[in-house]
């Protein structure tokens, strides 16, 4: 589980006209940093050219460099085409210092309009990288994105790059290959790459897209760590759906003696455009990853943000290596190993079928879980279980606790479709327990609703309820009520989820709530990653030093249900952090199937000394337990970046 930070500083290059070469763009920066200086190339775009291409800003690859890593100057203009196979421009490029000498490879553009026949990879040298004396074309065929390796791997100098990335009927896919040489200069011969292309697969990395529709492209130089080589790369969503496509970041750590050898991989990309610099510009949600750095144990990301500015953005790498396999994604959170530790019991009608989506409470020495049950109608009620040591079931109560009775909880549409009293948080404020959950007729929109109880009577499991009241409007899609543990600002905050999006609404009491009438968005999915489709509270969100720790659950395009994490300001008016990885999803097979599949869903947790204790259910059939220490996720939360 990690986070991204994004530098306070972004964009870091912008266009300006001050310089006519890059007067329209300034983007997609590959970075070296050397004796405490940081040296960054990037894409320059000019005004069309009238005569050349009169449609589009002409390209030429432009310098600066920095010491303090937010502030760059010197800007110039170091690539221009001088060559016929570059006249029509120069693109995005990757730079190296490699034993001595500065290489930049870029694209070179070599006719207009663009295609797949006249788009190849040049690389310009010199002694210095402000003064580029040498130019050769590399590639007799189509390719874009290459890069030199820093140093030799087992003696021999190894380029990386992506051939064929424009769609032709004879190579529909890219494909990033590895080219080894005994010297950089065997690169500059056409019949190197004749040999090299007729057994291109021999030379290829492995595809790592997740679907026939998505693209990949060599992104920044790698970076060697003790893993191996660490490779960012661009992963396009939907690439074919030009209106949809969705940039990503992504990485892989490459073996460090055979680079076509995966050894792990990022499961979903860790950045998306999000901000309005990434979502706005000449080509608009563009989030391309051109050039890394690592500082201690800190990973730099220099990125192009639409096609536009120059960006960057800061991870834990430790933190990221701990994504990048399915035993360490699996073990981030340690399940109980007695897990399940609830399943239905076919002797009880009322939770036959399924129990799932437990509130949870710490009072007077014990948690106490209400969760959702089901029988063979449908119908969700709420049972009651006490777990004296927060792990294991002490008590387990033969009869709901709480069933339905507001006419919107009543079953309306078929005898045997599902209805009742969903999805229970819990959360003791102003001295009394207030039980939040979600009312369906089976056919109207679902609405949230409240009851309450006294502390006292509950424990002594007097259930006298109070008669509940809703609180989400009529005909909107909105559930996932919960509340915060305390007053804010003299306030009641209330957390509940419009599709797709969690807002929060603000009361001066319990006794005075209302029908929410506005809807105050505080965070909602993120195009292309795990919580794409829509977000929702788990249980109330939890006090800690920095603000308001909040889980979460989040469903991506694959409908899979997982947990992430945030952090909320004091005032829960800001996300001040956020996972880019989920900290929990569904791996045993208990959590795979079930009623519904694919599913860990969580309504209530727990905070015992260190240990954060998450109550969930598995694919809306059975409830576990899984644990984190606080100052463990808390230091994922707010790494020192």
């Amino acid at each position: 589980m990690l986070i991204v930070k994004r530098s306070p500083s972004n964009p870091l290059i912008i266009p300006s006209r001050a310089r006519s070469f890059e007067a329209v763009g300034t983007c997609n920066p590959s970075v070296v940093r050397k004796d405490g200086v940081t040296h960054l190339f990037y894409r320059a775009f000019a005004e069309p050219d009238a005569l050349l291409t009169p449609d589009r800003g002409f390209s030429t690859i432009g310098y600066a460099k920095s010491r303090s890593e937010d502030s760059f100057d010197e800007h110039a203009q170091v690539i221009s085409p001088t060559e016929e196979w570059e006249k029509y421009g120069c693109e995005d490029p990757r730079a190296t210092c490699f034993e001595g000498k500065w290489y930049v490879f870029y694209t070179a553009l070599g006719g207009y309009p663009f295609g797949p026949d006249n788009i190849k990879v040049a690389v310009a040298i010199g002694d210095r990288p402000e003064a580029l004396t040498e130019k050769h074309l590399i590639t007799p065929f189509n390719a874009k994105a290459a890069t030199l390796f820093p140093e030799r791997v087992n003696g021999e100098v190894v380029l990386l790059l992506t051939a064929h990335t424009d769609f032709t009927e004879a190579n529909p896919r890219p494909t990033i290959g590895i080219a080894r040489a005994k010297e950089v200069a065997e690169f500059f011969d056409p019949a190197f790459w004749d040999r090299w292309h007729k057994d291109i697969a021999e030379h290829a990395i492995p595809d790592v897209r997740r679907a026939d529709t998505e693209h990949m492209e060599v992104a920044a130089t790698p970076v060697r760590i003790k893993e191996g080589w660490l490779l960012v790369y661009s992963h396009i969503q939907d690439y074919y759906d030009e209106p949809n496509r969705i940039f990503g970041v992504e990485a892989l750590v490459l073996d460090a003696n055979d680079p076509r050898r995966i050894l792990m991989k990022t499961a979903y990309p860790f950045m998306v455009p999000e901000e309005s610099y990434e979502r706005y510009g000449l080509v608009t949600n563009v989030v391309f990853p051109t050039g890394v750095c690592i500082e201690g144990d800190t990973l730099h990301i220099y990125y192009g943000a639409a096609d536009t500015s120059c960006a960057m953005a800061s991870l834990s790498l430790p933190h990221l290596l701990s994504t990048m396999s399915e035993e360490s994604r699996a073990a981030f959170m340690q399940r109980l190993p007695e897990n399940p530790i609830m399943s239905p019991i076919e002797e009880h009608g009322w939770e036959s079928r399924s129990v799932s989506n437990a509130a949870a409470i710490d009072l007077d020495g014990s948690v106490h879980l209400v969760y959702r049950a089901m029988g063979a109608d449908n119908t969700s009620v709420m049972g009651y279980a006490r777990l004296e040591d927060g792990l294991h079931i002490d008590e387990r109560l033969e009869e709901p606790v709480y069933a339905p009775r507001h006419e919107s909880e009543q079953k309306q549409g078929k005898p045997d479709g599902n209805s009742g009293t969903e999805d229970p948080r819990l959360t003791l404020i102003d001295g009394v327990l207030t039980l939040a959950y979600t009312a369906y007729d089976g056919v109207h929109e679902p609405r949230g609703a409240i009851s309450t109880i006294s502390p006292e009577d509950f424990v002594a499991k007097n259930f006298n309820w109070s008669p509940p009241v809703l609180v989400t409007p009529a005909r909107v899609g909105d559930k996932d009520v919960c509340i915060f543990p305390e007053r804010i600002d003299g306030k009641i905050v209330v957390i509940h989820r419009i599709d797709p999006d969690i807002c929060v609404e603000r009361f001066d009491s319990l006794e005075q709530m209302e029908t929410i009438e506005r809807s105050v968005e505080i965070m909602g999915p993120r195009s292309g990653m795990w919580d794409d489709i829509k977000v929702g509270a788990a249980g109330p969100p939890i006090k800690v030093s920095e603000g308001w720790l909040f889980i979460y659950h989040g469903v991506g395009s694959d409908k899979v249900y997982r947990l992430g994490a945030t952090l909320l300001s004091e005032d829960a008016s800001t996300v001040i952090a956020r996972t880019v990885a989920p900290i929990l999803e569904p791996v045993p097979e208990w959590e795979r199937v079930g009623m519904v599949n694919n599913v860990v869903f969580s309504c209530g947790a727990v905070v015992r000394g260190d240990t954060l204790i998450i109550y969930y259910g598995g694919a809306d059939t059975r409830i576990g337990i899984a644990t984190l220490s606080v100052k463990e996720l808390m230091s994922r939360l707010l790494p020192s970046l």
